[in-house]
């Protein structure tokens, strides 16, 4: 959290156990727990006031989660917030855990200098009331670097996205809607008059780079088009897998060096 933040706000997030705050103020990317069924899950959300708007696979024997409710939604249909409106889990059938995006640490990175603490403080406190014993990942960055996060010098921040094709709104979702008959299309999530968050399938090929840096943050697909102000944007693959994959070396990037292009160019193919 910021350091100005009330004593109040750090003795409920200390309480609960989640977030590792501490005096160096670090926040974790994930909510870790025990497995549990899909379809619990589901039920676990909807109880907690969620919206599940998609279940997607990401690997092999795995499951993203993907909802949302009014307060993210109205987060999102700020202007060029659209990503912060869906939070994800992901339910692994293989190694027995689920992963919930912190609300906190993905709202500071994608709402910005709009970041509002007591409606992501909510939905954190939401999650854990529906998952007692959530634990902390160890991703994590401390709170004043996640709004300025980038990788490295010379990589792109929140605001440098990808823009992948410009026309009225309705013609580029329809596009698509249409592109491959609908079936890469994950969910379409309208935020309001002029913004539709997008859920989108990237080719099976590229998104193998969860294999080789981690399965456990699976939940960083689908991977999403903003359709806002007669563009469609998305998050630079560069920012996007390392604000996701915050302990990432540049070792392991350098493993997935042509992820990110093979990205943008997936995410163009509807609008060609």
């Amino acid at each position: 959290m910021k350091k100005n933040v009330s004593s109040i706000v750090y003795s409920i997030l200390m309480f609960v156990g989640v977030t590792t705050l501490s005096a160096s103020d670090e926040i974790s990317a994930y909510l870790l727990g025990s497995h549990i069924e899909v379809n619990v899950a589901k039920t676990k959300l909807q109880d907690a006031g969620f919206e599940v708007i998609a279940s997607y696979t990401p690997v092999e024997n795995g499951t993203t989660l993907v909802f949302t409710n009014d307060a993210l939604k109205a987060q999102g249909a700020k202007p060029k917030r659209a990503h912060a409106s869906v939070l994800r889990m992901f339910i692994d059938d293989k190694e027995k855990t689920i992963s919930i995006t912190n609300p906190i640490y993905f709202g500071k990175a994608f709402m910005q200098d709009d970041y509002q603490e007591s409606v992501f403080i909510d939905q954190y406190e939401k999650i854990n009331s529906a998952f007692p014993g959530l634990t902390a990942s160890k991703d994590k960055l401390d709170a004043d670097d996640i709004a300025s996060f980038h990788f490295m010098m010379g990589m792109p921040y929140y605001e440098d996205q990808d823009e992948l094709a410009t026309g009225k709104n309705e013609e580029l979702i329809a596009k698509v809607k249409a592109y491959k008959e609908g079936k890469l299309l994950i969910f379409e999530l309208k935020l309001s008059d002029n913004c539709t968050l997008l859920g989108f399938d990237i080719g099976d090929k590229t998104k193998e780079f969860v294999k080789k840096i981690g399965r456990a943050n699976a939940a960083v697909l689908p991977y999403c088009i903003s359709i806002e102000d007669a563009k469609a944007t998305s998050l630079a693959a560069k920012y996007y897998l390392a604000v996701s994959y915050p302990q990432l070396s540049m070792g392991q990037f350098m493993t997935i060096s042509s992820v990110p292009g093979a990205i943008e160019k997936d995410l163009k193919k509807p609008f060609e």
